[in-house]
């Protein structure tokens, strides 16, 4: 699928592990919409600007990202690869081949990442939402349930755990389109919850709850109450959804100038659940004390 100028892609992978240890995300962007140098370049090649974001945490925490020039990126209806790493999906399972290098802040030796996961979808999803009336940003949640088998090398750790795998894209900025966002997803006894809100670049508002069956078939449910959250440490506002309007915050996977990811537990529709929760706010993104700061969280890669 051919990207706009101004545009974006990105695919987004999260996991627990079974003994609630270790969490995993993994983004995988073309036109990387946090890109300070898509951001400087005008946006006219999506392509020249990709990465893949890999974020291991709990015990050997690592934080991988680097952006990639598009003479580094290659892609066809299965394999996906940015740099040293790569992306294939055999029709029934994603395959995550990892090479990179720490980026953390403050980490002078930028240690070696490499392993492999793979996902297993327990059922795929054919729809997608629409997150805007123009139809600018779309958001598919490809598998709401999944299985995760992960097996790392360098750092050396290995362990399986239910996962999420979603797709996001769009034709113009992430922040021409919105202010702010929450998003959270969590699974149940049966399926899946996930709950996106925020306010449009317009200043419209939207909000949904989403319920999977297991077969990964969507129902529009109705919204729990609103359960704020503390501000991360940098001051993002936080917030989700629960049943009995409270919720608690278990582990900040996340916390930096304008975005905030976190593990929660809450209550929804009777049942007790572990979430993955996100917050973002556009508006610090754009701010020029964000965009001087970003490129030392994620460098810019020469060609190869």
């Amino acid at each position: 699928m051919a990207i706009e100028p101004g545009g974006y892609s990105w695919w987004y992978i999260d996991a627990i592990s079974a003994d609630g240890r270790h969490g995993l995300t993994i983004i995988a962007f073309l036109g990387s919409v946090f890109s300070p140098y898509y951001k400087r370049s005008g946006r006219h090649d999506p392509l020249d600007h990709c990465s893949l974001n890999v974020a291991l945490y709990g015990p050997d925490h690592r934080w991988v990202m680097h952006e990639r020039p598009s003479t580094d990126v290659t892609r066809d209806a299965r394999t996906l690869t940015i740099g040293t790493s790569q992306v294939r999906w055999d029709g029934t399972m994603l395959e995550i081949e990892i090479e990179e290098r720490d980026t953390r802040l403050f980490n002078p030796f930028h240690r070696r990442v490499c392993g492999k996961v793979r996902v297993f979808p327990e059922a795929l999803n054919p729809a997608s939402f629409a997150l805007d009336p123009a139809h600018n940003h779309i958001w598919h949640c490809m598998a709401p349930r999944a299985r995760l088998e992960v097996e790392m090398q360098r750092p050396g750790l290995s362990w399986s755990g239910e996962g999420y795998f979603d797709h996001n894209r769009g034709s113009e900025p992430l922040e021409s389109g919105f202010n702010v966002w929450h998003w959270s997803r969590a699974h149940m006894k049966s399926g899946a919850v996930v709950c996106y809100e925020g306010e449009r670049g317009d200043g419209s508002v939207f909000a949904s709850a989403i319920r999977f069956d297991r077969e990964a078939i969507p129902v529009e449910v109705d919204l729990p109450a609103i359960a704020p959250l503390p501000r991360s440490k940098w001051q993002v506002e936080r917030r989700t959804r629960s049943e009995i309007g409270v919720a608690h915050v278990r582990k900040t996977w996340e916390d930096t100038p304008f975005y905030a990811r976190s593990e929660l537990a809450s209550k929804l529709y009777g049942e007790e659940v572990v979430a993955v929760q996100e917050s973002l706010d556009m508006r610090r993104f754009a701010s020029p004390v964000v965009q001087f700061m970003l490129p030392f969280r994620m460098p810019r890669q020469s060609a190869k």
